[in-house]
């Protein structure tokens, strides 16, 4: 049985691709919560996956270049934490342009605002941080949506250029973009234009 539940549990990670994070609660459906700490464990101790921390892993990303597997992805593992604990939560600022790519620097301290209570998690080097604070237009749909309201606050109005809406343009898929556009309609007013600049057809 337990071996029935790993097979499925690397077919649902596989389609994640690697970098997902999750715990044991993703997999609830596949069986008694024995039966997925069992195939969990097997799943780490052949390398097909990697604790992170206590009851979070991840498939791991490999760089060819670097020859060497890389260090976990800090927002998978937060909303992995996120939906253990179900927690809503939001990326701050400075977090959501490094992820946007405007930003080159890598936050040693990932901070998220979210409507459960004030915890620390320590992911090797790095931090996540969680802070207990009302959510504001915190009912998207996608976190695509939410990485772009957080970012382009975080940026201010004034420094919305061609240059910026051709970077984000590139780093959303166009395939995302009409939903993005509908997701994001209760934004405030300059975001969602600039939103709408970036869902656009390029010309």
């Amino acid at each position: 049985m337990e071996k029935s539940i790993e097979n499925r549990m690397v077919k649902s990670i596989s389609a994640y691709g690697r970098g997902w994070a999750f715990s044991a609660k993703d997999f609830a459906r596949l069986g008694s919560r024995a039966g997925i700490d069992i195939a969990l464990h097997r799943l780490v101790e052949k390398g097909t996956i990697r604790r992170v921390i206590r009851g979070i892993y991840d498939f791991p990303k490999h760089s060819s270049l670097l020859n060497q597997v890389l260090g976990p992805d800090m927002d998978a593992v937060a909303n992995a934490l996120a939906r253990k604990f179900g927690w809503r939560i939001q990326v701050t600022g400075a977090s959501a342009l490094n992820l946007l790519g405007l930003s080159t620097q890598v936050p040693g301290r990932v901070v998220y605002v979210s409507d459960g209570p004030d915890r620390v998690f320590k992911v090797g080097k790095s931090t996540v941080e969680f802070k207990n604070t009302p959510l504001k237009e915190s009912g998207f749909e996608l976190r695509e949506s939410s990485l772009l309201v957080q970012g382009l606050k975080s940026l201010g109005a004034e420094r919305i250029t061609p240059a910026v809406i051709a970077s984000i343009r590139k780093w959303l898929s166009p395939r995302l973009r009409a939903r993005v556009l509908r997701d994001t309609q209760s934004a405030t007013g300059w975001v969602q234009a600039a939103i709408a600049k970036i869902c656009r057809k390029e010309d």
